[in-house]
């Protein structure tokens, strides 16, 4: 009986310190004889004054307590407490206190004697960093002159600690500290001292119920949720609430990708281990294994039965999986085709399909995949937001949603991958948004894209190449205007907009090495079809210096001047990822001492001047989604040299006057995403190149050979007019047979795996792995594809839309390279742009 005695004292108390006294102001006799606490009286309100208040409004306040002149009150009763209830829950107020000021008659006035709570002058935090300082200040709501009240106070203790607990802090103490501000009156200033205590790991994960699964296989399915072990250096094992409940679902997704579609989490538990380890128990219930029985469709009309199962791909007997059920209705990018895209690149943009379980028979399931096919949709506008620097004509004529065709899914996605394609828009933020109309039967199709920066400027200065110190200075355009050149208004700094290129390079280290080069391309000649022409200019000049056998010094150089123009052609057959490129070049080379400039070519002495004229054809094929960071697609190339067969009409065997040989070079890169999110990416690529002559009367000459190994951009030996190809991990052309100027036939394999540490358009900076293997022949008697130099490594890219790509190397040479000691082991790499080979 005294327990329930003590409670109700309790809560009379507690509800006497909520409750305003109502009292007779000094000297008011006559009003204190007329109330009479036993009996209750009605008054009229006379009056409503409120005191005590310095910063709110009386009229705001008053009209809060929903007491007005003239209304019935009874003395006492509830319209005043109620009218007390609704000033304190506003939260500004400290304390309100209700006096009867004077009683006339029936009319009674009141005055509300209000405290106000202090405002915030200011805050700080204690036994934080001052970088969690400004992370926490974006998480709170602390302004200066806010009312502090007892729910601000607490929100923001709340707030710390949820900061604190999503970084592995459990633990995390929090006391704010109220001191008078000395300066402003009715003001405080808070002080936030937090303890974070020591990070809290779990230590151990546990899972009672399954039998189908077992525990290890179970928690592999806890992404971001694991235990701590002395083994997993690199693994997590900090409790983050939100990632726990995010992996529980992972864990349920996982048993319904098994066919376990009645599964549930039926209890879990976290307790305390130790002050920084905590355990985590999970009780499931797999529930039955489920297959697909029969499957059957209704409202199909424009495909039959046979063709719909045949695109579905599910068998009766298959276990039953609601996730892929809902990939092969909807979207599968990996199969590449499902239901609702056979119907979409139809143009059947208003399709819709609802699977319906109909029965249940023991472990099977019946399934009813009911169709509402619609009309077909026209294109009918196409609007394009974002070029601020493209023209829209640029844009547009990449799209293949054109207005008057009929809607198509899978051309909307195409048309995404050609924009980010361009290089001119970040293609993380390429956005589609077709907006149907299905009342006239039409789509209006909304392009939103993201101007970045794709000129390039080269400032550069280096050592390598057997040349000494070498300055570059390049200038690439990528989106140039050859049509607004003559508009000074439009030089901001330089013509943009129109997807012309204009590429100017200059590399020089004194008179030993000068290079220039002057590139143009019109990617679409005419402006009707993708059309690329291109036409280039470049000399080069190399100059050798070197003693011989008597100790004197023996000069040679190599001039090459050169001109080209090429035409490439998008091709329809055997489908449109397909171009087509034709080149004609004419190289002239001017040289002395040809057996200085290539020591290991026996007929090096009678090589004077020499003319190139070359037509070269490239085939290929191109599907990659994104130039940056590939996640999927295909690159396949096949490109053929052809000079004159000169040898077949006179001798061309000794002065190579003019240059003859036949090339041919395949390059191939796939891409294949690993993970859920298109992070982590495979690159496979194979490469090969072969060159000959066109009889045996002609010699295969020194010019145009391979030369493997290092970073691929040339070593010791440099020489223009070489094909110089990477193989990391040996030092730079150290694959090369001895006593040639370079091979006549090379193989090379790649396997790159890739992660993307950001995707930043300004800077894109990814990590790699890669494991490689070449090698470089210099008859095809000894040609072995199967001989190969392998390596292994790691590395990283930094794409910089003003620079270009850079990347570092470091790969370990696996095989000794006989002839050449020690050029294997580990090698450190540099690379300059986009390494093709």
């Amino acid at each position: 009986m005294s327990k329930y005695f003590w409670l109700l004292c309790l809560l009379v108390m507690s509800g006497v310190t909520a409750t305003a006294q109502i009292r007779l102001g000094v000297g008011s006799s006559s009003a204190a004889a007329s109330i009479d606490y036993a009996n209750p009286r009605k008054y009229e309100i006379g009056g409503i004054t409120v005191s005590g208040a310095k910063f709110l409004d009386p009229n705001t306040l008053i009209s809060l307590t929903g007491l007005k002149i003239g209304d019935e009150i009874e003395v006492p009763g509830d319209a005043i407490g109620r009218a007390i209830q609704k000033l304190w829950d506003q939260g500004i107020l400290g304390g309100v206190d209700v006096r009867a000021t004077k009683i006339e008659g029936d009319k009674i006035y009141l005055d509300f004697f209000l405290t106000e709570r202090p405002r915030l002058s200011r805050f700080e935090f204690s036994g934080v960093s001052k970088s969690n300082a400004e992370d926490i200040q974006e998480k709170i709501s602390l302004n200066k002159g806010r009312v502090v009240t007892d729910a601000l106070l607490n929100s923001t203790r709340t707030a710390v600690q949820k900061f604190y607990q999503e970084k592995g802090f459990l633990n995390a103490q929090v006391v704010i500290k109220q001191t008078p501000d000395s300066v402003i009156a009715n003001s405080v200033a808070l002080e936030i001292k937090v303890d974070k205590g020591e990070k809290v790991k779990i230590g151990d994960i546990e899972i009672a119920g399954n039998e189908a699964f077992s525990d290890r296989k179970l928690k592999k399915q806890l992404k971001k949720t694991k235990e701590k072990s002395f083994y997993k250096i690199f693994t997590s094992s900090k409790f983050q609430k939100s990632e726990y409940e995010q992996d529980k679902k992972l864990l349920i997704d996982f048993y319904n990708k098994e066919g376990y579609r009645d599964a549930t989490i039926v209890s879990d538990s976290i307790y305390k281990i130790n002050d920084d380890r905590i355990g985590i128990r999970l009780v499931v219930d797999e529930g039955n294994k489920y297959y697909f029985r029969n499957i059957t469709w209704r409202g199909n009309y424009i495909y039959d039965d046979a063709v719909l199962n045949r695109v579905l791909g599910l068998e009766k007997g298959d276990v039953y999986n609601k996730e892929e059920l809902d990939k092969r209705l909807n979207y599968d990018p990996t199969r590449g085709t499902d239901v609702t895209s056979l119907y979409m690149d139809d143009g059947y943009l208003f399709f819709q399909i609802e699977p319906v379980e109909v029965a249940v028979v023991g472990d099977s399931i019946d399934l009813e995949l009911r169709i509402s096919e619609g009309s077909q949709a026209k294109i009918n506008a196409i609007t394009i937001q974002g070029n601020t620097k493209t023209s829209d004509h640029v844009v547009l004529r990449e799209l293949r949603t054109l207005p008057g065709q009929n809607f198509s899914r899978a051309m909307l996605i195409r048309s995404q991958r050609e924009l980010a394609t361009l290089g001119y828009f970040d293609p993380e933020k390429i956005g589609m948004n077709p907006i149907p109309n299905q009342e006239n039967g039409t789509v209006d199709i909304q392009y939103t894209v993201e101007e970045r920066p794709n000129d390039q400027i080269t400032l550069s200065g280096g050592w390598g190449g057997g040349l000494g110190a070498v300055g570059t200075v390049g200038l690439v355009l990528n989106n140039f205007s050859l049509r607004k050149a003559g508009n000074w208004k439009e030089w901001r700094p330089v013509p943009s907009g129109d997807g012309q290129r204009l590429a100017l390079n200059v590399q020089a280290n004194g008179k030993r090495y000068q290079s220039y080069s002057l590139s143009f391309t019109e990617p679409w000649l005419g402006g009707r079809r993708p059309n690329a022409f291109t036409v280039s200019l470049s000399k080069s000049i190399q100059r050798f210096s070197q003693a011989n056998d008597l100790g004197q010094l023996e000069d040679a150089h190599i001039d090459i001047t050169g001109v080209s123009t090429s035409l490439g052609r998008r091709l329809r057959w055997p489908d449109d990822n397909f171009t087509l490129s034709n080149s004609l070049s004419y190289y002239r080379y001017n040289m002395s001492n040809g057996a200085l400039i290539f020591p290991n070519y026996a007929e090096a002495a009678n090589l004077k001047d020499a003319n190139n004229i070359s037509f070269i054809t490239s085939f290929s094929r191109n599907s990659i989604d994104q130039p940056t960071y590939p996640r999927m697609g295909s690159s396949i190339g096949l490109t053929a040299t052809f000079t004159p067969p000169y040898s077949l009409f006179k001798d061309n065997t000794n002065n190579f006057q003019w240059i003859e040989f036949h090339k041919w070079m395949f390059d191939a890169s796939w891409f294949h995403s690993l993970s859920g999110n298109g992070k982590l990416v495979l690159n496979t690529r194979a490469h090969f190149g072969f060159i000959g002559s066109y009889s045996s009367k002609s010699n295969i000459g020194p010019f145009e050979r391979f030369r493997l190994g290092g970073s691929g951009l040339g070593g010791g030996g440099f020489i223009v007019a070489t094909d110089y190809i990477g193989l990391r991990g040996y030092e730079d052309e150290s694959i090369t047979p001895l006593g040639t100027p370079g091979g006549i036939a090379f193989n090379k394999y790649v396997a790159e795996l890739r992660y993307p540490i950001s995707l930043n358009p300004a800077a894109t900076v990814f990590v790699l792995g890669f494991a490689e293997a070449g090698n470089n022949f210099g008859t095809y008697r000894e040609y072995d594809p199967f001989k190969l130099y392998r390596s292994v490594g790691l590395g990283a890219r930094v794409f910089m839309a003003a620079f270009g790509l850079l990347g570092f190397d470091y790969g370990w040479g696996l095989d000794d390279v006989p002839g050449r000691p020690g050029v294997n082991g580990g090698q450190f790499h540099f690379i300059i742009g986009q390494q093709i080979r």
